[in-house]
């Protein structure tokens, strides 16, 4: 997992200092999971001394509360909460990313996202993992009339309709929450039923994609964003149709599932 997560902090130091040579701060979709990045690309930026005053970093998404409002940070399961904890907090001061450039979709202002990168002039890059159904962010499979009812989404999207839609407040599949409750000894009911994400049509806008899987989990879905079907049934799938993406996965995850009882 460290060599992954270096790998992961490396090219975001090296895409970072690109950006900056072109004369761009430097806009950059980032993920919490996987989470060992953070801690070592602020290593790497206080032993470098780059600054990142002027880079944005927006994170892809939060869980919610029942009012479809954040969690506070310091809920356990916070995104925000951790970003503080295992990264900005680690900088040096002076090279921080001032507040206002440490972003989170708000839940009541989903069109906030897109206008900050319309200002910034696009995203660079976006970085992110890819969850046990194939969600990227939390964009969800469609599922029955959990999006519909929004009048975002059908209930049977086609590709073209699934890759526009724009950051927004939505419900978590169970296979999501299921998944995710292994970081909380299996308390599915701990995991929050709601959230807000980054949507399809901002990751997909973006410049460069990078991806990473290194959970055994993944081994499977892996092969679905590989080899399957380009459907919404596998959001990652996506990934498929930009010019410039690339998933990078441990060892262990490009080795075929390993089907026993156990």
């Amino acid at each position: 997992m460290a060599s992954l997560a270096e790998d992961f902090a490396r090219t975001l130091l090296a895409e970072i200092r690109a950006a900056q040579a072109a004369g761009r701060g430097g806009t950059f979709i980032v993920p919490v999971g996987p989470v060992d990045q953070f801690p070592i690309f602020a290593r790497m930026v206080n032993e470098a001394r780059l600054s990142l005053r002027d880079v944005v970093f927006i994170n892809m998404d939060e869980y919610l509360t029942d009012d479809d409002a954040w969690v506070p940070e310091s809920h356990p399961l916070s995104f925000r909460g951790y970003m503080e904890r295992a990264f900005y907090g680690l900088l040096d001061p002076k090279l921080r990313p001032p507040p206002e450039h440490r972003v989170f979709p708000d839940p009541r202002d989903c069109g906030a996202v897109q206008r900050l990168i319309d200002a910034r002039g696009g995203v660079d890059v976006t970085f992110g993992g890819i969850g046990i159904n194939g969600h990227l962010a939390f964009n969800e499979p469609p599922e029955g009339n959990a999006e519909s009812s929004q009048r975002l989404l059908t209930s049977s999207p086609t590709v073209e309709e699934f890759a526009a839609l724009p950051t927004r407040v939505l419900s978590l599949s169970r296979e999501t929450r299921t998944i995710n409750s292994v970081t909380v000894g299996g308390g599915i009911e701990v995991v929050p039923t709601r959230c807000v994400t980054v949507g399809m049509k901002e990751i997909l806008a973006s410049r460069k994609l990078r991806f990473y899987c290194n959970r055994p989990w993944q081994s499977a879905v892996v092969r679905r964003v590989l080899h399957g079907p380009i459907a919404p049934a596998c959001p990652a799938s996506l990934l498929r149709l930009h010019s410039d993406a690339v998933l990078t996965v441990a060892d262990y995850v490009a080795q075929p599932p390993d089907i026993r009882l156990r």
